[in-house]
């Protein structure tokens, strides 16, 4: 199934893979299905060779396909059920949350674990949470037949369950890099943490390619579009960080950088207070 069949390059509402012979169906109507430890290695390698073969054949999935743009993933929320939740095969997602004009985002990936968005236990702050597909994305719906269906095999009911938990932590992390004060140090260390797991080692440091704007970089940082534009300069002057948003280039390390933007901070300071120091009075 070629990605336009599939609808991947259709933004909007999710969508049923159409099957190729049957072009006048509904896209409801026609599910494609997945091995699951086909699509997902890490959960393969839970098991030896022998009962990784008996688990495959019942670790099978319906798949959504949709294309990048806004997306509601209610529908998709609730045909899982009472099941495990929707399984990240391919593609980058991120969840806006707004509270108070002020949108924060996160970042989602292949082998996420997503749970719907539960409602809010402070009534009086008004909060709306939208999904935004960034990369054309393959989403696995591991409803409650699912789950039954991989109940003989524990295995993936903890690996999923495991990986459930590591978003609370990602999020953790990324609460705390927004927490410093330097606009300039927050984007380093969130490039550097995003390239943990996005990057691409090459000689002269680490190659970053996700479809990321300005915009984007701001939600994720706590920051406004023109200050994240400004910043991204002032490291590229720096020689720290150099493309463009959706292909950085992070050079030498996380540590080299961090100490770098430390003594650009201490000269400037330096500088600020050589400037506002009152002349000396001449005695005569």
């Amino acid at each position: 199934m070629s990605a336009e069949e599939g609808g991947l390059r259709r933004p909007g509402p999710l969508r049923w893979p159409r099957h190729q012979d049957l072009a006048g169906a509904k896209p409801e109507s026609i599910a494609l299905y997945t091995y699951l430890l086909d699509a997902d290695g890490e959960l393969a390698d839970e098991f030896d060779v022998r009962t990784r073969i008996a688990a495959r054949q019942l670790a099978t999935a319906r798949v959504l396909q949709v294309g990048a743009g806004e997306c509601d993933l209610g529908p998709a929320f609730a045909a899982t059920g009472e099941g495990l939740g929707l399984l990240i095969l391919e593609g980058l997602l991120a969840l806006e949350t707004s509270v108070g004009g002020r949108t924060a985002a996160e970042l989602v990936g292949p082998g996420d674990l997503l749970q719907p968005p539960g409602p809010g236990p402070d009534q009086l702050l008004s909060r709306t949470c939208g999904w935004r597909v960034l990369a054309p994305a393959r989403i696995a719906l591991l409803d409650r037949e699912f789950a039954d269906r991989v109940r003989p095999f524990p295995q993936i009911v903890g690996a999923l369950l495991r990986r459930a938990c590591r978003r609370p932590v990602e999020l953790d992390v990324l609460r705390a890099i927004t927490s410093q004060p330097r606009l300039e140090v927050r984007l380093v260390m969130l490039l550097w943490h995003l390239a943990t797991r996005w990057g691409r080692v090459e000689p002269t440091g680490v190659r970053l390619t996700l479809p990321l704007t300005h915009r984007m970089l701001g939600q994720l940082v706590a920051a406004e579009r023109p200050s994240i534009s400004h910043a991204l300069k002032r490291l590229a002057k720096a020689g720290l960080v150099t493309g463009t948003a959706d292909d950085l280039h992070l050079h030498v390390s996380l540590d080299f950088e961090l100490e770098a933007l430390a003594d650009r901070a201490a000269v400037l300071r330096s500088r600020t207070v050589s400037h506002s120091r009152p002349p000396r009075r001449q005695i005569v």
